[in-house]
């Protein structure tokens, strides 16, 4: 008994002291901030290069919100010579592609039951790019998925992050149904978490950000030296970041380029969704994890801070977390049965767990705290919603546990998820 209330201890103490440096991310966010808010009453934007965008959506059967789309990227504040829309219609049963072409999109329409994934979808259209317009007509791709909606100004704001030389961006992740219930909201909030307090940081601090499935750019020469998109296991878009920061190239953030991404409202689709993240995350520890944690101490000269940022994002130490906690069960459910004989160990295990839990909830409540009261003005809901989704939050992130145990186990394969959340930007802001 008393050696697992140690092992409790030194997990706890152990995986605090991984991520302790999050928490230092969150004051250089402030102090950050305060910085760039004096520094602009200074100082004017100095004028930037225009280049030629094109905007790449991989659709699969998305012909409900796929025109509302196109209608953002079409209506951008940015040259529209300068900028395309191209849909990869994949393994479409229904009229995407007649949707997109409709509303102005390039459209190439794909048909492989074998090789099946958005990163399949990404460079089939790479390859039919270079063929029509040459692999320079555009300076950049911005992948986005079908069910976003863009700001306005979203286009011209990467253009200012691109200018300055990054060649990998990501953006602002917002939230089309944030206030749907606890399951979108549970998204939203950790999307926004993740652009203002990890991906802002690490772009203050000169650090690599990480990409995050959609809403971010990749200059063309990136596809040429790779020789197209070559990720293709379940989490493409972590795989993608891991082999940049493992190759020295730092992923830059704009802050100012917002898209709006639909979240799933059902427990099922979340379930299945993270199961394929959380399986995608331990493809990605097992393939990169040696040569990321080999890159903490060999890339010197390559930002070595990058690579133990992603080691711990991609490394499972919830799934030790889970191990610690089904332990605690198995010897309180013991104690239970027998509590004539062992009321103290009984006693010991309930509060062990007990602390395990509410610290946990506690930590995610204030996280996601935290992020309501910074992002007020970005979410769209209403006040009670937003207090009541603050409390829900920590229990959305619960329900990674049996995710993380079950994807172990169970053989999971992308498939895709239905998007109908048909809005208008006005109606999402």
């Amino acid at each position: 008994m008393n050696l697992l209330v140690n092992i409790n201890a030194v997990v706890i103490t152990v995986i605090s002291a991984l991520y302790v440096y999050q928490m230092f991310y969150i004051v250089v966010v402030f102090v950050g901030e305060w910085r760039q808010k004096r520094k602009a009453k200074k100082h004017a934007e100095p004028p930037v290069t225009l280049h030629r965008f094109a905007a790449i959506i991989s659709a699969r059967n998305e012909s409900a919100v796929i025109g509302q789309l196109v209608d953002t990227i079409k209506q951008q504040n940015y040259p529209s010579e300068m900028l395309d829309a191209i849909i990869i219609a994949d393994n479409c049963t229904d009229d995407t592609a007649q949707v997109a072409r409709d509303h102005g999109a390039i459209v190439y329409e794909r048909f492989n039951q074998e090789k099946v994934g958005k990163g399949f979808a990404l460079n089939y259209a790479f390859q039919h790019i270079a063929e029509d317009f040459g692999d320079s007509y555009y300076d950049a791709y911005v992948i986005i998925d079908a069910d976003n909606l863009l700001d306005e100004n979203y286009f011209a704001e990467m253009n200012k992050t691109f200018s300055k030389g990054y060649r990998i961006i990501t953006s602002y992740r917002n939230s089309k149904n944030f206030g749907t219930n606890w399951i979108s909201a549970g998204y939203s909030l950790w999307f926004l978490r993740e652009a203002k307090f990890l991906n802002n940081a690490r772009m203050m601090l000169g650090t690599s950000c990480a990409v995050s499935g959609t809403g971010f750019l990749v200059s063309s020469e990136v596809i040429r030296e790779r020789g197209g998109w070559n990720y293709h296991l379940l989490t493409e878009d972590i795989e993608f970041t891991v082999d940049t920061v493992i190759r020295g190239e730092t992923i830059g953030y704009c802050a100012g380029a917002m898209l709006y991404d639909e979240q799933p409202t059902r427990f099922d689709q979340s379930w299945n969704q993270r199961m394929r993240w959380s399986k995608g995350f331990y493809q990605v520890a097992g393939n990169y994890g040696t040569r990321l944690g080999g890159g903490i101490i060999k890339n010197r000269r390559k930002n070595p801070f990058a690579c133990y940022d992603l080691f711990m994002t991609v490394m499972p130490c919830m799934l030790l977390t889970v191990c610690v906690l089904i332990s605690d069960l198995a010897l309180l459910l013991f104690a239970l049965l027998g509590n004539t004989y062992m009321p103290h160990l009984m006693e010991t295990m309930f509060s062990s767990l007990t602390f395990w839990l509410s610290g946990y909830y506690g930590s995610l409540f204030l996280m996601g705290a935290l992020t309501m009261i910074t992002e007020r003005k970005k979410i769209n809901c209403p006040l009670h919603k937003r207090i009541l989704y603050t409390f829900t939050f920590p229990f959305f992130q619960l329900t990674y546990f049996p995710i993380a145990v079950a994807s172990v186990f169970k053989k999971v394969e992308w498939k895709p998820i239905r998007h109908d959340v048909s809005k208008s930007l006005d109606e999402v802001r």
